[in-house]
């Protein structure tokens, strides 16, 4: 018989990594079915429904409205009766592990998808981590970095932890469609400006963008009809960044909310950029793994999981934290040394082959539920 398995979910709407899950998970083993807070609208809804598993939604959008959505994910998980809860996010993780915990499931765990956020920038929030942490059973480090933090800074037990990468499926961001390729080429640089420079990254503080726009406006010197792409474009730092961004041509750069078909964006860029501003301020960093899998060479500041695999003019080119000067001369050499381009293309793809295939991290949570 499998066991009887409930993710918990907040606030997502397209969630790739959780269909992968659902799609190579051994239903032999593992029966899974799903709570989502805050997502009754969601794309991965619809996938769930489509897919006939069990999903059921709890709105909770603001405080005062904890109490009855604990009630009614305790209801749901009455009636699921599942041997392990597995929660995803802030919201989640209070709810859900506080509803499981009423309802005496006896293997409850969450995945810490942020580093030491809370600890910089929302003090106050320490003590809700802390809570999440006495509640659950077990905890998935998804790095490193939040293996530290949860033992160094929040003292949690290291044998509640499991250190467990994300996967991946690297064959499906190696490979891409052409035809919707050029449906992005279209939608996105409609005049064909080359080369051009990819950022993924929402519009926060901590990600860096402050320093890729002014290496980038160097760089328009050097080649005038580049273009910057920046999705996931939205967020608390808006004001700023558009600030910045208004001090260069408007034809050079284009700024977007949002893009469902992520393993085919990659394949527009030329170059990438990720430079979060310090070593901590990942929890993992999916975009490092994602653009290295597409083929990308990729200009990184090291956070999260980059910290324990990215090795600079070997699978990327590492540049200091906050220096805008360092990300333009990374771009120019790429510009200029194709070797070095073909280098870390290739061994970038073998790295995330090795380390963070979607086979290893299945199997590894088939076991945390199973034993």
């Amino acid at each position: 018989m499998p066991i009887n398995v409930t993710y918990i979910i907040s606030d997502i709407d397209k969630a790739i990594a959780f269909e992968w899950i659902v799609e190579n998970i051994d239903n032999k083993k593992v029966k899974l079915s799903f709570i989502l807070i805050n997502c009754e609208k969601s794309y991965f809804k619809k996938y769930l429904l489509q897919k006939k598993i069990p999903v059921f939604d709890v709105t909770c959008k603001k405080k005062i409205n904890i109490p009855f959505a604990l009630l009614k994910c305790i209801s749901y998980l009455r009636i699921l009766k599942p041997n392990v809860v597995h929660a995803h996010f802030f919201m989640a993780n209070l709810i859900g592990l506080t509803a499981a915990r009423l309802c005496d499931v006896k293997k409850r765990i969450y995945t810490r998808h942020h580093s030491d956020l809370h600890h910089i920038y929302h003090p106050k929030a320490i003590k809700y981590d802390k809570f999440v942490n006495f509640l659950s059973t077990e905890i998935i480090a998804i790095s490193e970095t939040v293996k530290n933090i949860l033992v160094n800074e929040e003292h949690v037990n290291k044998n509640k932890i499991h250190l467990i990468n994300h996967g991946f499926d690297v064959e499906n961001f190696e490979s891409y469609s052409i035809k919707s390729r050029e449906n992005l080429i279209k939608k996105y640089n409609p005049e064909g400006l080359s080369p051009t420079i990819g950022v993924i990254s929402r519009f926060t503080h901590l990600k860096g963008i402050q320093f890729i726009i002014p290496a980038f406006k160097s760089f328009l010197n050097d080649y005038p009809n580049s273009l910057l792409l920046l999705f996931n474009a939205t967020g608390e730092y808006e004001d700023t960044l558009n600030s910045l961004l208004s001090q260069l041509p408007k034809k050079n750069y284009k700024v977007v909310k949002f893009e469902y078909d992520i393993t085919n964006l990659y394949h527009i860029f030329d170059i990438f950029i990720h430079a979060p501003i310090s070593s901590t301020v990942e929890a993992f960093g999916q975009i490092y793994i994602e653009a290295l899998a597409s083929g990308i060479p990729s200009v990184f500041t090291l956070s999260g999981i980059a910290n324990e695999f990215i090795k600079d003019k070997e699978n990327a080119i590492v540049v200091p934290y906050k220096n805008s000067v360092a990300i333009y001369d990374a771009l120019m050499l790429l510009m200029s040394n194709q070797e070095l381009r073909n280098r870390i293309i290739q061994n970038g793809k073998k790295d995330v082959k090795r380390l963070f295939h979607l086979n290893r991290m299945i199997s590894e949570l088939e076991n945390l539920y199973v034993y």
